[in-house]
Order: C-alpha cells, then structure tokens, then sequence
C-alpha cells in the first residue's frame, strides 16, 4: 500500500468528519478541519513565559509595566528570535497562575494585572506580516493565587464589576473570571491565533466555553495541556524526561496520529519555565535531537525561552537560537513540508537500528517517495541498517554534502556501508526511491479477529485507513486471521500498532500496550494451523513493526498475540490492543538503483 494512497484515503475519511457540526457535538472537536492546517504545516513554536513575577518580580502591574517599557521591550525581538527557531508560532504565558495572573494587555475587567500598554496586541501585529501566529495562554488555576505573600488577586474589584460577590481565590470564582476574559480577548483580537488552555476549569465545561470560541471565532486553535481532551485541536505534553536516548521525546507521548500533538519542553532544560535571573546552560544534542525527532514523528515542538523583563532571552539562550537558525537551514528540506515516516504516511522503519545507532526517518509530504534518514546517535561501526518497508531505494546521498552513499538492499533491509564524517548532532540522508512493492493490498484481505470491541473488527487493521482500528477489548490470547483469497507466498507482516501509549514505563500507571509475545501460524483452509511458524516477542517501540517468515505459502495466515507490554498496574492499558494497519509482505524489495 502506498503512501500516496494512504494519504488519499485519510483525506477522504477526513473530509467526512469535517462534515458534522460541532455545536450539535460539544463534547468532541472534528479531528482535521481547516483552521487546524497551519500548524499541521508546522515543525515548531517558541514558548514564552513572561510576568510580573519574571525575575526581578514586581507585586505592581504599572512598575512591572514600567520596568518593560524602559528596558527596551519590542515585539519584534520575539518574531526574530521564533524564525531562528524556524518556529511558526509563539505561545505568550503571561496570565499564568505563578507569573502574576498578568494580563500584559488592556482590560476593563478587573481581578488582576492589566497593563495599559497592549504587548498582546503589539506581538499579533509584529508576527502576523512574517508569517506567525500568536497563541493566548490561558490558565485555569487559582491554587497561586497568594504565591510568595502576595495576593494576586482582586476578588472586591471583580465582585463589583459583576454585581455580585465572587471569590477569585476559589476554582469556581477563577473560573468566572477567566471566563469573561476569554471573551474580551476574542471581541478586542480577531487575529490571535487560538488560546493555550492549562487544563480544565469545572465552569468553564459548564458553560459550553469551548463551543462558543468555536462559533464565535472558527479560526482559531484550541490547545490542551497535558490531558487529551476531545474538543480541543491538540494536545500538548509537558517536559516529558526518562526516556533512552534522553532525545526521543515522542517515547513519552501517548497520543494517535493523526490527532494534532505537542510536545512541550524548556530549551534550558533546568531550572524554572519563566526567568529566574540565571543564564542557564542550553544543551545542543539534546535540543536539536528533541525537535527532530518529534518532526520523525509528526509531533510539533513547542520550545520554551525563559524571556526576561525586557524581553530579551539570556545570552546562552539567544545563541542558541543563532546556531539553530544555520544548523536547522542547513537541513530544513529534510524537516519542513514532512510527516514522521513509519506510521500512517508510509516509510521506512524508524528508531533502534544497528550497533546502537538511533534516529528517525521523515516523508515529504509533496513526493513521498522522497525520505530522510536523521541518524542522531551514530552507530559503533561504519554501516547502518534499516528496515526499508518495501521501498525500493534509488539513490542515497548525504543531504549535507551531496556525496553519494552506497547502499545495497537484501532480506528487507537497506544497508549503508562505508560511512564516516558524522555530523555532531544530526547526519541526515537522503533516500530516493522507486515506490513500494511486494506487499497485498490490504483491501483485498480479509482480516477477522477472535474478539474485538465493539465498532473495531479485525478488517479496521487491514482496510487502508488510519481513522479506524481494530481494538481486542482486552482479550488476550487474541488471534487475527487473514484470509489471502488464494494460496499466495508470505514473506513477512508489516504492523503499524496504534500510538495511543507512551512506548516505554513511565510509572506504573503509564505503561506501553504494544503486543510484547506473539505466535503465527498458516492453515490451507483455515481451520488446521498445526504449529507455529515463528514465535517470537516485539519490542516496545514506535513505529512499524515486522515478523519475518521463512517463506511459506498459504491462504490462510494467523498472528496470535499472546501478551503485552503493560503491567497490570495501569489498568487502563492491561491486555488492551489496538492496531492502526497491517499488511501481509510477498517479497522483500530490491535496489531500483
């Protein structure tokens, strides 16, 4: 199955859902819609946490004013510094719960920190001719509200103005307030992009509030922190560590393409998420390989700068910025105008290859028998080994250097031989290739499970469309049966398993439930399987997987999933299965070169 037909197929099924009203629906935000295109056409955006607590601090709104507006602040410095990033929008945190609840923006909503100056509306209309969006962060939260000794909110100012009495210090008093505020900002800025939501507010959900920004202003973007909820266009996972390489950040996300996912982490990856008065250190490796990887995955990267009052960023963080502006140029191609390859755009097998090597693979969006190769962790030999998913390779060279690579393709995998020069951070290449073969159409497979939830059969796994999947009802031992039509060589299964997990244990309610033990057996007419064929255990990995075959020839073709990876203790995801796609393989391709 090509990636051209895949994408062909998700936008159709796409288009059906666009279709619905989302009033009708208020729990539940379409999945793909127009408004959501810019940032699905993004790789990043540069996060900005920016108050009156920002180091020096200040307890009043008008010295906090002051105090930017004489160091110099100018919204452009923000732009300059995002396009650096190669960031294609900025999120502002300044009404955020430890920064002050600072409104760095006009209101005449009293309850907290306003500013006369609009710094909201200067950066909108500084970013807005360079091709940026600015989002609102909006907080939900009124735990902090005394932070440091200081009441930080004007209950008496805000019972007045409503007519009644509210206590700002309690969520539901919060909630009111933030409430109206969502609604100023929406009637005083139409070109805002969308607000940044930190979690939930009880009052917010009771009075619809999502489903009237939607009405009110259907351009905008919705984004989550840290809870997938539905209604939102995406969901953000906040500074997520543990994982081996420390890079991999997507090993700690849980949440399916083609749903619109974040990942937000700080630059200066110690210390605070807002100025502290230090000049922390920025980690180049593990930086460059966070938003790399998230691109090799279709995740976008939100990178948070530790501004300081008059805007500007420490000094280690601006060059930073400086290298990443010619590092990342040097190789955009590779990165901007791609999806992650190994997952529901088609491509090479991404993550652990050979002799410790580790990286991920991207797919042009425009031409996608175009992929790149990001080897982030070099491997210990001169070699590196990948499973080429059937795509017959053309031509191989580095992106950097245009040198030609050799390469050879053999038992379902491309191998690059010869290599030296490794970049530092990301030795990137580019493989050409001829398309795939050797795989059935799914669609002309018959795909029965021996148990499934309701709504996901085993055909969801083989009908050539990422928006369904084939769910076990977490029954295990579960069989998948294929039904080939006719006696026909198998080679090998291809399994994309739906990315709904973190891929590794992060806590003991957090756990992978990607199929760990599995047996295959093959029947002439589907009721003798005799013994297995191959038994054998799946990493825990993202990504396409494969069980290899000695070569057999039958119509009928059992994978039994014995196990999985989660334990127990995440009840969520015990025994739980689900399956984006599989396919079964004929042939390992061959060089087209």
């Amino acid at each position: 199955m090509s990636a051209k037909f895949l994408r062909r197929v998700l936008t159709a099924c796409a288009s059906m859902l666009v279709v619905g009203g989302l009033l009708a629906a208020p729990a539940s935000a379409d999945l793909q819609k127009p408004s959501q295109q810019w940032l699905r056409d993004s790789q990043a955006g540069l996060f900005l946490h920016w108050g009156m607590r920002t180091s020096p601090g200040y307890t009043s709104c008008s010295a906090w004013e002051k105090a930017v507006t004489d160091g110099g602040w100018n919204p452009a410095y923000w732009v300059t510094e995002a396009k650096k990033l190669h960031a294609s929008y900025l999120v502002l945190a300044s009404f955020h719960s430890r920064l002050g609840y600072s409104r760095a923006w006009p209101s005449k909503i009293p309850g907290s920190c306003s500013t006369k100056r609009d710094f909201l509306g200067e950066l909108i209309a500084a970013a807005k001719p360079q091709g940026l969006k600015v989002i609102l962060y909006m907080t939900n939260d009124a735990q902090w509200h005394d932070e440091g000794g200081h009441e930080w909110l004007d209950s008496a100012g805000y019972s007045k103005y409503k007519g009644k009495t509210v206590d700002l210090d309690t969520q539901d008093g919060f909630g009111q307030f933030s409430y109206d505020n969502f609604f100023e900002v929406m009637k005083n800025y139409p070109d805002l992009g969308g607000f940044w939501i930190d979690n939930d507010n009880a009052y917010w959900e009771s009075h619809n509030l999502y489903g009237q920004i939607y009405q009110q202003r259907p351009d905008y973007l919705l984004s989550n922190n840290n809870e997938d909820t539905p209604i939102m266009d995406t969901i953000s996972n906040e500074q997520k560590t543990g994982m081996t390489p420390a890079y991999d950040y997507p090993q700690a996300t849980y949440t399916a393409m083609p749903r619109l996912t974040e990942a937000c982490f700080k630059l200066p990856d110690t210390g605070s998420w807002w100025y502290g008065g230090t000049n922390s250190a920025v980690n180049k490796a593990l930086n460059i390989g966070r938003l790399v990887t998230n691109s090799g995955s279709s995740i976008k990267s939100l990178m948070a700068e530790t501004a300081m009052v008059n805007g500007k960023f420490p000094s280690n963080q601006e060059s930073f910025n400086d290298f990443a502006n010619t590092y990342l140029s040097a190789i955009w191609e590779s990165l901007g105008g791609t999806e992650g390859a190994g997952y529901m755009y088609g491509g090479m097998q991404p993550g652990f290859w050979n002799d410790g090597a580790h990286g991920v693979i991207t797919i042009s969006k425009s031409d996608p028998d175009l992929q790149y190769v990001h080897v982030l962790t070099k491997p210990s030999t001169s070699t590196l080994k990948i499973r080429d998913n059937g795509y017959r390779v053309r031509r191989v060279t580095n992106l950097r250097t245009g040198a030609a690579i050799s390469f050879s393709q053999g038992g379902g995998s491309l191998t690059l031989t010869g290599l030296s020069g490794w970049d530092t951070y990301d030795t990137v290449f580019k493989v050409e290739t001829a398309g795939r073969t050797g795989t059935y159409d799914p669609k002309t497979v018959t795909l029965k499970a021996s148990a499934s939830a309701s709504g996901h059969s085993g055909q969801s796994a083989s009908d050539g469309d990422y928006l369904t999947y084939f769910d076990n009802n977490k029954t295990l031992p579960v069989n998948l049966d294929y039904d080939l039509g006719s006696a026909k060589k198998v080679q090998y299964l291809g399994i994309n398993q739906r990315e709904d997990s973190v891929s590794y244990a992060r806590s003991a309610s957090e756990q992978s439930a990607r199929i760990k033990a599995y047996q295959v057996f093959v029947s002439s007419d589907g009721k003798n399987w005799g013994s297995a064929v191959k038994s054998g255990t799946l990493p825990s990995h993202r990504g396409v997987q494969f069980v290899d075959l000695s070569a057999v020839t039958a119509r009928y073709v059992r994978l039994q999933v014995t196990s999985t990876y989660a334990a127990s203790s995440d009840s969520t995801r015990y025994k739980r299965l689900r399956i984006d796609e599989t396919w079964l393989g004929s042939d390992y391709a061959t060089s087209a070169g």
